[in-house]
Protein backbone atom coordinates (compact mmCIF):
# COMPACT_ATOMS: atom_id res chain seq x y z
CA UNK A 1 0.00 0.00 0.00
CA UNK A 2 1.13 3.28 -1.08
CA UNK A 3 0.01 6.64 0.85
CA UNK A 4 0.26 10.24 -0.59
CA UNK A 5 0.09 13.11 1.96
CA UNK A 6 0.33 16.65 0.06
CA UNK A 7 0.42 20.11 1.01
CA UNK A 8 0.88 23.78 -0.06
CA UNK A 9 -2.20 24.42 -1.33
CA UNK A 10 -3.70 27.85 -0.99
CA UNK A 11 -5.07 31.63 -1.76
CA UNK A 12 -2.96 33.38 -4.30
CA UNK A 13 -3.38 36.68 -6.20
CA UNK A 14 -3.06 36.69 -10.10
CA UNK A 15 0.91 36.52 -10.64
CA UNK A 16 1.65 35.12 -7.27
CA UNK A 17 3.48 31.95 -6.89
CA UNK A 18 2.97 28.25 -4.71
CA UNK A 19 4.62 25.15 -4.16
CA UNK A 20 2.94 22.20 -4.45
CA UNK A 21 4.47 18.90 -2.35
CA UNK A 22 3.44 14.78 -2.62
CA UNK A 23 5.55 12.66 0.12
CA UNK A 24 4.65 8.88 -0.69
CA UNK A 25 5.05 6.21 1.90
CA UNK A 26 4.54 2.78 2.48
CA UNK A 27 5.43 -0.42 1.21
CA UNK A 28 7.37 1.54 -1.51
CA UNK A 29 9.85 -0.59 -4.01
CA UNK A 30 10.15 1.76 -6.81
CA UNK A 31 8.47 4.52 -7.85
CA UNK A 32 8.25 5.01 -11.56
CA UNK A 33 6.12 7.93 -12.96
CA UNK A 34 5.15 10.54 -10.47
CA UNK A 35 2.90 13.48 -11.68
CA UNK A 36 0.34 16.05 -10.96
CA UNK A 37 -3.29 16.79 -12.17
CA UNK A 38 -5.93 19.25 -11.51
CA UNK A 39 -9.69 19.28 -11.54
CA UNK A 40 -11.39 22.13 -11.81
CA UNK A 41 -15.14 22.84 -10.91
CA UNK A 42 -17.30 21.17 -14.09
CA UNK A 43 -14.16 20.23 -15.87
CA UNK A 44 -12.34 16.95 -16.58
CA UNK A 45 -9.21 16.05 -14.64
CA UNK A 46 -5.82 17.08 -16.57
CA UNK A 47 -2.74 16.60 -16.73
CA UNK A 48 -0.76 19.34 -15.50
CA UNK A 49 3.14 17.45 -15.10
CA UNK A 50 4.92 14.00 -15.02
CA UNK A 51 8.28 13.40 -14.40
CA UNK A 52 10.29 10.11 -14.58
CA UNK A 53 12.47 7.92 -12.39
CA UNK A 54 15.12 9.43 -15.07
CA UNK A 55 14.36 12.67 -14.72
CA UNK A 56 12.24 13.06 -17.66
CA UNK A 57 9.49 15.56 -17.71
CA UNK A 58 6.54 17.04 -19.99
CA UNK A 59 3.96 19.16 -19.39
CA UNK A 60 0.34 20.15 -20.29
CA UNK A 61 0.35 23.24 -22.70
CA UNK A 62 -1.10 25.53 -20.68
CA UNK A 63 1.60 25.68 -18.11
CA UNK A 64 4.24 25.46 -20.06
CA UNK A 65 6.89 28.36 -19.11
CA UNK A 66 5.21 28.75 -15.36
CA UNK A 67 5.21 25.41 -13.39
CA UNK A 68 7.99 23.46 -12.97
CA UNK A 69 7.74 19.62 -11.77
CA UNK A 70 10.97 18.17 -9.46
CA UNK A 71 11.19 14.95 -7.39
CA UNK A 72 13.50 14.22 -4.24
CA UNK A 73 14.02 10.37 -4.71
CA UNK A 74 15.59 10.29 -1.18
CA UNK A 75 12.30 11.66 0.27
CA UNK A 76 9.54 9.73 -2.23
CA UNK A 77 8.73 13.78 -2.73
CA UNK A 78 7.37 15.21 -5.54
CA UNK A 79 7.26 19.14 -6.18
CA UNK A 80 5.55 21.55 -8.76
CA UNK A 81 6.27 24.88 -8.46
CA UNK A 82 3.53 27.44 -9.86
CA UNK A 83 4.59 30.45 -10.79
CA UNK A 84 2.92 33.99 -12.70
CA UNK A 85 -0.48 31.90 -11.52
CA UNK A 86 -3.94 32.95 -13.56
CA UNK A 87 -7.43 32.42 -12.18
CA UNK A 88 -7.94 29.51 -14.61
CA UNK A 89 -5.14 27.84 -12.95
CA UNK A 90 -7.66 27.29 -9.84
CA UNK A 91 -8.42 23.87 -9.44
CA UNK A 92 -8.14 21.33 -7.11
CA UNK A 93 -4.69 19.61 -7.83
CA UNK A 94 -3.39 15.63 -7.05
CA UNK A 95 -0.49 14.24 -7.22
CA UNK A 96 -0.07 10.54 -8.46
CA UNK A 97 2.52 7.99 -8.95
CA UNK A 98 3.01 4.39 -10.45
CA UNK A 99 4.96 1.81 -7.99
CA UNK A 100 4.81 -1.60 -8.48
CA UNK A 101 1.06 -1.73 -6.67
CA UNK A 102 -0.07 0.45 -9.51
CA UNK A 103 -1.08 3.93 -9.38
CA UNK A 104 -1.74 6.08 -6.43
CA UNK A 105 -3.52 9.00 -6.40
CA UNK A 106 -3.50 12.02 -3.30
CA UNK A 107 -6.56 13.53 -1.37
CA UNK A 108 -5.72 16.70 -3.58
CA UNK A 109 -5.02 20.10 -2.42
CA UNK A 110 -7.10 23.42 -3.37
CA UNK A 111 -5.35 26.23 -5.48
CA UNK A 112 -7.32 28.89 -5.77
CA UNK A 113 -6.00 32.80 -7.99
CA UNK A 114 -7.98 35.51 -6.71
CA UNK A 115 -7.91 39.08 -6.16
Amino acid sequence: QVQLVESGGGLVQPGGSLKLSCAASGSIFSIYAMSWYRQAPGKQRELVAAITSGGRVIYGDSVKGRFTISRDNAKNTVYLQLNSLKPEDTAVYYCKVVTDYGDSWGQGTQVTVSS
